[in-house]
Parts: C-alpha cells; sequence; structure tokens
C-alpha cells in the first residue's frame, strides 16, 4: 500500500503547482494526468484482472485517490479520475461476461472516458423520482429527458445512465421500473451545456439533454427495472474515495499553511512561534488524521464484505468538514496572500 502511494506520488509530482493553476484559470481536462496513470495501469486499479485491471480494493483505491489530492492536484485531479474506479462497479458485479470484456477495457487503457448521469434539476437525491425514460422499440431502447450536474460530460465517449423504463404509477415501490444503461454518449441526440461554477473548472460540470438516444438493449445492465438496487453499489465506493480524497486535500492545505508560517517573519519572528497560529492548524490536522481512520474503516469494511453504509457516509461527512475546515485556515494562515494564487490555497 506505502508502494502504491509513492508510485502514484511520483506521476503527479511530473504535475507541479504550475500546471494546475493553469487549469484552475483556464479550465481544460487534465489529459496528462489521465494518460498517465492509464499508462501505468492505475486507472484499473479496482476493476478484476480478468479484464486487465489489478483486482485490488476499494482501500487501494483510496489510498491512490488521496495521493493524487494530497500533491496538490485536489479535487481538479482527483474528480478526473474517480469515475473510472467506482463508476463502472454494477457493470463489474452486474454485467454479462460479454459486456465485461466490451466495456471494462477501454476505460482501463484510458481509451474511453466516462460520465455518470442520475441527478436531475426537478428530483435532486429523491432519485426515485426521476423523469428520463427508456422507452423499448424491437431491441433498441430510445432514451429523453435531461440530467444536471454531469461531471466530465463535455470529453466523456461514454455515459452510465439511469432512466424509468417502467411508469412511476405502475410500479409497486417507487425504486422499481428504474433501469441502467452504459452506453456511447451519442452526441447526435445530446445536448451538452456546461455549467459555469466557482472552481474545479478543470473538471465540467453539464446540464445534458436527451432526445431520443437510440441504446441497444445489449447496453442495458443486468434486468431491466433493477437499475436503482444496482447504482447503490456504486455509492459506497464512492463516498469512501471522495473522503479518501477531502483527507488528502485538508493535508495538502495543512502542509501549505505550516511551512508558510514557518517563513513569515512578523515582529522579529516566524508566525508559526505564536499559538494563535499553530492551535488552529493542530486541530486542523486532527480531525484529518480522525476523519482518515474512518475512511480507511469503511474501506476496510467494504472490501471485506461487510456493511458499510453508515460507516463510508461518515466518512464523507468527517472528511468533508475537516478538509473545509483545513482549507478556511490554510487561507487565513497567509493572511492577504491567501487570496493570491501564487500561494496556491485560495483554490
Amino acid at each position: 500500500q506505502e508502494a502504491i502511494r509513492d508510485a502514484i506520488a511520483k506521476i503527479c509530482a511530473r504535475l507541479g503547482d504550475d500546471y494546475w493553476l493553469k487549469r484552475d484559470r483556464e479550465g481544460g481536462f487534465p489529459e496528462e494526468l489521465h494518460q498517465a496513470l492509464a499508462g501505468d495501469g492505475w486507472l484499473g486499479i479496482a476493476m478484476p484482472e480478468a479484464y486487465g485491471g489489478s483486482g485490488l480494493g476499494i482501500t487501494e483505491a483510496a489510498i491512490m485517490m488521496q495521493a493524487i489530492s494530497e500533491s496538490g492536484a485536489g479535487f481538479s485531479g482527483a474528480s478526473a479520475v474517480h469515475m473510472n474506479i467506482f463508476g463502472l462497479n454494477p457493470v463489474v458485479v452486474f454485467g454479462d461476461d460479454a459486456q465485461k470484456k466490451r466495456m471494462l477495457p477501454p476505460l482501463i487503457a484510458g481509451k474511453e472516458r466516462a460520465c455518470f448521469a442520475v441527478t436531475e434539476p426537478d428530483t435532486g437525491l429523491n432519485t426515485t423520482r426521476i423523469k428520463t425514460r427508456a422507452e423499448l422499440r424491437g431491441d433498441t431502447y430510445f432514451i429523453s429527458g435531461q440530467k444536471v450536474w454531469i461531471s466530465t460530460a463535455q470529453i466523456a465517449e461514454k455515459i452510465l445512465l439511469l432512466a424509468r423504463t417502467r411508469p412511476l404509477e405502475q410500479c409497486a415501490k417507487p425504486s422499481q421500473g428504474l433501469s441502467l444503461f452504459y452506453t456511447d454518449l451519442d452526441r447526435a441526440h445530446v445536448d451538452v451545456h456546461e455549467i459555469e461554477k466557482m472552481g474545479r473548472k478543470a473538471v465540467d460540470s453539464n446540464q445534458v439533454f436527451f432526445d431520443a438516444m437510440p441504446v441497444p438493449a445489449a447496453d442495458r445492465i443486468g434486468e431491466e427495472g433493477k437499475g436503482f438496487d444496482y447504482i447503490l453499489h456504486g455509492m459506497n465506493p464512492e463516498r469512501i474515495l471522495i473522503a479518501a480524497e477531502s483527507v488528502g486535500l485538508g493535508r495538502v492545505a495543512v502542509q501549505r499553511a505550516s511551512q508558510y508560517a514557518k517563513e513569515r517573519i512578523v515582529f522579529d519572528r516566524p508566525i508559526g512561534q505564536n499559538q494563535a497560529i499553530q492551535h488552529p492548524l493542530a486541530a486542523c490536522w486532527m480531525a484529518l488524521e480522525a476523519a482518515n481512520l474512518m475512511v480507511f474503516k469503511a474501506a476496510w469494511l467494504y472490501d471485506s464484505g461487510k456493511p458499510c453504509g453508515a460507516e463510508a457516509n461518515a466518512a464523507k461527512y468527517l472528511a468533508g468538514e475537516a478538509s473545509f475546515d483545513a482549507c478556511q485556515q490554510a487561507v487565513m494562515t497567509h493572511g492577504g496572500f491567501g487570496y493570491a494564487k501564487e500561494y496556491h490555497v485560495e483554490r
């Protein structure tokens, strides 16, 4: 596991602060990181060996994603990669052998990139009420509707898409009648509109509109109507990975702040000698380390085949809070220079 961390750190070291500052200013997918990780086989870290992956666990994937974030790439780097790690878990678990052979190797090799489309404007987290419809005619589904906050849809070749195949009123439970597809993002039938947002400009967020997009029935994952159950198999790994990335981001923020506090001289001594600087950073460090224990407890439970829902959610919450506080304290430690892009804590 330490070797994984070291190997990822070496890859990330090729892309320094200036690279990520440029991505943050100008946008543009961090192709260099994505391809470097693909070239060394890291995109398939948690995928089965039979399809070109490494066959390791979410624990090892969390170590990898944390190292990317902690390198200074933050979520601009991590968000460009983690869909590959958790997103196709429903294909791994519920896809047939032909689908796995067709769908997994190009993603692992970095030849295809995927986006994940569940959220809709009117439903938010109430996934059972999504309105995007998939109508089967012969051996082809035609999908119409819209999704929102879809990351990387500007550049993705593939899409993992949840749509309703049976009207809600015909279902015994709201979670029924939803089906999952992994298919080509056919831009002849799709409009993608980027959402201008604060931060993480390197990874686009989008509204996506589908107008009778044709999808072969062979691209449906598992049984029709059971898609909601299938996507849950990707949710807990996603929470664990985002929590690991958050801890990494908080750690690099504390590192930058601590280094600045040692070098910044005011009243003839480093500001880091003052407890008003030391104690908030120490509190951030403690919170991050505690959150990290929950991250890897959740990862261990998942990899051991044990229930991990509460721990995965707790890890995401604790890490998110600790990361936010650390980033804010890093800006505060820098004073006015915390706003200056050259110090790399504002982003």
